[in-house]
């Protein structure tokens, strides 16, 4: 048998001259298809019965020790990532999901022509194999090859098994041979797995409803955000994607649902950075009888929960921080957190003009037409933001800056909301929800008359929604979480490129 110097056998290659050598390579890849073909094997098999997961194999064989078999026959099926042999044993690496395991291949069992035709098979490829489960003299559990199954050729060549993909917009776009490359990779995304199921646990567990809302909408609202726009032929009618499932879940509020969720995609044509995507996923869950101070009390306790289920600590590493999620989490008004890191106080600069001159004076990014509600935020991003990083809720918001949400019992110019921020970015925001339908209506005008005037990230005026409200809307607490957010948190990762399995880029 052909072996490399160092043991490995000779690699199914990559190309080491551009893209010529890459097409040579994969001509040659298919030209084994159709050897097996020609031979009466079918590369791409329809299934493979009584197939194990590695990881369950690799369970029962904790207590062999070296040298000893089990004589019952496993079957398992995974990518071929590694070959090394020596005259007349081969040994294969197979991974899936679940883990990696080693096959012992012998020409003393397969015979000759099998063991050949084994040793051709290319890195990549989809095999399936059979055989007692064993350890090996060094003690590597391995499966003792009996009968094998190519389930799907692999036609090009894996990213090298070392160094995998390095090119971030390579990973990116091919986000497939990411996953093939990096078993890190794959695990970030089994993370946010987790991380989505525990939040459905743990909100089911409370007795809240999953329900469903329309992602085509007929108006858009619930958040401040430019909407993309599409047509619907039929109805001859443009409709939006929606920036935000807020309206209609509290629609779910007023039809005695009482307690209900969402959790899906949201999409604002807005910029792209490390924690923004034109399309992401949010959590929404609405509350009757509740008010944001209750909604503190759960958001807090669920992150710790599902930081605990998925990730396995509340403490979790962040760009260089150590940060702790387990409740009770810090609390700040908006007023007192930017005083404290801006040294202006919104309450005392009323007015966009005297916000402006002062921003600018601290050294601030004050755009020339942003109204005082922009300004304000504006100031949040630039001095309190980036300071939060351990888990804080910024509470009691000007009531400018936010059109859905009650006043405060002797305060009409606050409102009882907050916004939650970890590692120095927004994850969640929260209200009590404004249930007055003509307060609603007064805000909401004042919201369209802006969108009327050029700002389309301000909300159109909703009828049907006031009409809602005239039905009766109980005292309700609201939330928005950015999921994406919150697994960079939990995975430790810089941008949110990294935690969305196929994110919008530009054209190539």
């Amino acid at each position: 048998m052909n072996t490399a110097p160092d043991g490995e056998l000779p690699a199914a290659g990559h190309p080491g001259d551009g893209a010529a050598g890459l097409e040579r390579l994969i001509e040659e890849r298919r030209a084994k298809a159709s050897a097996l073909r020609a031979e009466g094997i079918d590369p791409f098999p329809n299934r493979f019965a009584g197939r194990r997961a590695i990881g369950d194999v690799r369970m029962d064989g904790d207590e062999l020790e070296a040298g000893q078999e089990r004589p019952e026959m496993v079957r398992v099926a995974g990518r071929l990532i590694g070959r090394r042999g020596q005259g007349k044993l081969a040994f294969l690496d197979l991974e899936d999901r679940s883990g990696r395991i080693q096959v012992m291949a012998s020409s003393n069992v397969l015979g000759e022509e099998q063991l050949e035709r084994l040793v051709r098979l290319d890195l990549g490829d989809i095999v399936g194999v059979e055989g007692p489960l064993l350890r090996t003299r060094r003690g590597e559990l391995s499966i003792g090859l009996q009968g094998y199954e190519i389930l799907a050729k692999s036609f090009r060549p894996p990213p090298d098994k070392h160094h995998g993909l390095k090119d971030p917009e390579t990973r990116y776009r091919q986000r497939y041979a990411d996953l093939i490359a990096s078993p890190e990779v794959r695990g970030v995304f089994l993370t946010r797995a987790k991380i989505v199921a525990g939040i459905r646990r743990f909100l089911d567990d409370l007795g809240f409803v999953e329900v469903e809302t329309p992602v085509l909408q007929p108006i858009y609202g619930g958040a401040a955000a430019r909407p993309f726009v599409t047509h619907h032929n039929t109805l001859d009618r443009d409709f939006f994607l929606r920036i935000a499932t807020e309206l209609y879940l509290k629609r779910c509020i007023v039809g005695g649902l009482e307690k209900v969720y969402e959790l899906g995609k949201d999409f604002r044509n807005e910029g792209i950075s490390f924690k923004h995507n034109p399309e992401f996923t949010m959590l929404e869950t609405y509350e009757a009888y509740a008010d944001y101070s209750d909604v503190m009390a759960m958001l807090e306790a669920m992150v710790g929960a599902v930081a605990t289920s998925a990730a396995g600590s509340t403490t979790v590493s962040w760009r260089g921080h150590e940060i702790n999620l387990a409740p009770p989490w810090a609390r700040v008004t908006l007023r007192d957190g930017l005083r404290e890191t801006s040294g202006l106080d919104i309450a005392a600069l009323g007015d966009a003009g005297a916000l402006r001159d002062a921003m600018r004076a601290k050294g601030y990014d004050a755009p020339e037409t942003a109204a005082w509600p922009k300004l304000v935020d504006e100031l949040l991003t630039q001095a309190l933001e980036p300071t939060l990083i351990q888990p804080t809720f910024v509470h009691d918001y000007p009531l400018a800056l936010s059109p859905f949400a009650k006043s405060r019992p002797g305060e009409p110019e606050i409102v009882e909301r907050f916004e939650a921020f970890c590692g120095g970015m927004e994850i969640a925001n929260a209200y009590s929800e404004l249930n007055d339908p003509d307060d609603q209506r007064e805000r909401l005008r004042a919201q369209a008359a802006a969108n009327a005037g050029g700002d389309h990230e301000s909300q159109p005026m909703d009828e049907d929604y006031i009409a809602a409200l005239e039905y009766g809307m109980p005292p309700t607490g609201g939330l928005g979480v950015g999921i994406d957010r919150l697994v960079m948190i939990l995975t430790g990762r810089d941008t949110i490129r990294e935690v969305v399995l196929f994110p919008a880029l530009r054209d190539a």
